[in-house]
């Protein structure tokens, strides 16, 4: 075992009985390189990344292979879901230097961690001619080599986040759709071509947008990622991203943050259009949830493999004899037809991955077809489990489960999302600073980032806003606090690391979307929310300041900013204010409540409860009932008592 056996990280621990003598990142490693006067080399990647298992197996378990890494460098294997900070400097690093990134991402720095030749996969063989080339470099070009690194980090250095902008418009927001319709296949829903990823935060801005074209856009997509085999037609819950145009074949691997996402925007689907896929796409990905990514603390884990058995997607597929053994001549091919299960398959090795592209015409034999499909493959030898807690993912799950329970009455979910919560308050919070991952119920070293404060205080106040808990609020704001004291880029945005945390050759800030909400909107959509619940200016204007660049990007960049375009629609509409006054278990409390909850207006806030928040104050009873008061920057209308006429006044809100 080498120095990766202590490791907290699920993939750091895959590598730990390599003959590789790894280390982990940190000045150990960049010490022991000064020490012996040779590069390192930092491979990054994450758990349920296939293609860094192809290149552990080939090259990190092969003695050849270590022995060659052991003698000329020090090596540093690096989980990018742990340090997302070294993966962004790397990643910046490696596509500038290459044209392109990926994982596993290799890339070979100098003692002081100056990149000078970077890469993905390499083979077996040109990798070890790799590791030859890049050793006889340094030891007879050493100037070229540090000249190189130089280099790097200097037009690194120059290089900057886009500009700021005004603050979003109407028409900015009607500029981004215009520009995502660019794009739109309009005939198998997404955007562009092969691959095509769940463009999670653009779905969220283009249901809150609300217009025919964007609704059209929305419900296409989301259809069309529900009935292809990007779903787990059996189990719930997405696969990361489809490998072809029509969402037929997955990359197999899901990853938390997408499930977290996507459950999320199809209750938001479910409570604009109230269709009945969304609805069961919702509730079957909150199951998954809860039946196959809880950690026994009551977090959820990062990510299952996209492999079991060494094989990518084994345990997803069927052929149609598959079908009929579990299920009968019969049965199985109609199975096969409603499945498209087909002899030549859309896999490989003639299987197929389920689709389910029309609704059954009998519903309950298609229930009983896959309960039965799903008690058969848990037979099977199941994906791998990273089962690390990821502070920033479990804030995107605990929103979407408060939401999604609350709209669909499962008290479940949202005790789901309260245990999560609770995991992340007593042992990710250390003071008013978050640590970014745990496992076993114990807080990992790495410093959280952006990404974490900001998630986590949007889970929490979504949170509040469900349960009326005003523990979760207050929690909320010092994660803010800390947001506007240690991340500010002193021009309206925001770093990705806080001010003192460690030092890289680059503090990385990137406020484009990418598989999650960036940092910058995240933190946007967070302080929007917060100032709205209290009245504060200073959190409002941190806000608008952090989605000024969707002003730049709406153009030509939209894909990139959907989260906030989606927080501009809710500074743009507000947010709408609820403050809701009453006993919480008396059920016209509960029903005012409800209403508030399916109203839809972009970026909602609502208060109840009895505890300090400043949207209550002043909120009482009328002639002794439980009342909603329905305000923008905390100027009320006349309180009402009825859920009709609340959803009244919240439909006149949203128009006005």
């Amino acid at each position: 075992m080498n120095r990766l056996k202590d490791a907290t990280s699920p993939y750091l621990l895959q590598h730990a009985d390599n003959p590789v003598e790894w280390f982990e990142w940190g000045e150990e490693a960049f010490a022991e390189a000064r020490r012996r006067d040779v590069p390192l080399l930092v491979s990054i990647g994450y758990s349920a990344c296939h293609w860094c298992h192809v290149m552990a197996h080939e090259s990190f378990e092969h003695a050849g292979t270590a022995q060659m890494m052991n003698e000329r460098f020090v090596n540093v294997k690096v989980d990018r879901e742990e340090r997302p900070d070294v993966d962004a400097v790397y990643m910046n690093a490696t596509t500038a230097m290459t044209g392109h990134g990926g994982w596993p991402m290799t890339v070979f720095t100098t003692p002081e961690g100056h990149p000078f030749y970077t890469g993905t996969y390499f083979p077996r063989q040109r990798f070890q001619r790799l590791l030859a080339g890049v050793s006889q470099a340094w030891t007879e070009d050493r100037e070229a080599v540090l000249s190189q690194g130089f280099k790097v980090v200097e037009a690194l250095s120059q290089g900057s986040a886009p500009a700021g902008g005004l603050l979003p418009t109407a028409e900015t927001t009607e500029r981004a759709v215009r520009d995502l319709a660019r794009t739109f296949d309009p005939v198998r829903g997404g955007f562009g071509g092969a691959p095509k990823f769940p463009p999670s935060m653009v779905l969220e801005f283009l249901l809150r947008h609300g217009t025919r074209e964007a609704m059209e856009m929305a419900e296409k997509t989301l259809g069309a990622m529900a009935r292809g085999g990007m779903y787990d037609q059996l189990g719930g819950g997405f696969a990361r991203y489809s490998v072809d145009a029509a969402w037929v074949v997955p990359h197999f691997e899901k990853m938390l943050y997408d499930n977290a996402l996507l459950l999320r925007v199809y209750a938001h689907w479910w409570r604009t259009t109230g269709a009945p896929l969304a609805r069961r796409v919702t509730l079957e990905t909150a199951d998954w949830l809860l039946r196959e990514m809880r950690t026994p603390e009551g977090g959820f884990a990062s990510a299952l493999d996209a492999d079991s058995e060494g094989v990518e997607g084994k345990f997803y597929v069927w052929t149609p004899s598959e079908l009929r053994e579990v299920l009968g001549e019969e049965r199985g091919a109609w199975a096969a037809s409603l499945f498209e299960v087909t002899a030549a398959g859309t896999f490989e090795h003639g299987a197929s991955v389920l689709q389910l592209l029309t609704d059954p015409s009998d519903r309950a034999l298609s229930d009983d077809v896959r309960a039965e499909l799903l008690t058969a493959r848990s037979s099977r030898v199941r994906p791998g489990r990273d089962d690390k807690v990821v502070a920033a993912w479990n804030g995107l799950a605990i929103a979407a489960l408060a939401e999604a329970g609350a709209l669909f009455d499962r008290r479940d979910l949202v005790d789901a999302a309260r245990t999560a919560a609770e995991l992340l308050a007593d042992v990710h919070l250390q003071g008013c600073r978050l640590a970014r991952t745990s496992r076993d119920g114990r807080a990992g070293s790495n410093a959280g980032v952006l990404e974490d404060y900001a998630d986590v205080a949007e889970g929490f106040l979504t949170l509040y806003g469900v349960t009326g808990e005003s523990r979760w609020f207050e929690l909320a704001g010092a994660l803010l606090d800390t947001v506007l004291e240690r991340f500010p880029d002193g021009s309206g945005g925001f770093f990705d690391t806080a001010d003192d945390g460690e030092r890289l050759f680059q503090r990385p800030q990137d406020p484009t979307d990418n598989a999650t909400p960036s940092g910058q909107f995240a933190a946007a959509g967070a302080l929007l929310s917060y100032g709205a619940l209290t009245g504060s200016e200073r959190h409002r204007e941190a806000a608008e300041a952090a989605i000024g660049t969707v002003s730049v990007l709406a153009d030509k960049h939209a894909r990139f900013a959907g989260w906030g375009l989606a927080v501009a629609e809710a500074a743009l509409a507000g947010p709408v204010e609820v403050a809701i006054t009453g006993p919480l278990d008396d059920p016209r409390t509960t029903a005012l409540h409800r209403a508030a909850l399916m109203a839809g207006a972009p970026g909602t806030v609502i208060a109840l409860g009895d505890g300090n928040v400043p949207l209550m104050e002043g909120r009482g009873l009328v002639n002794g009932q439980p009342a909603a008061y329905v305000c923008r920057r905390f100027t009320c209308q006349a309180p009402v008592t009825s859920p009709a006429a609340l959803t009244r006044e919240l439909r006149t809100s949203i128009t006005r």
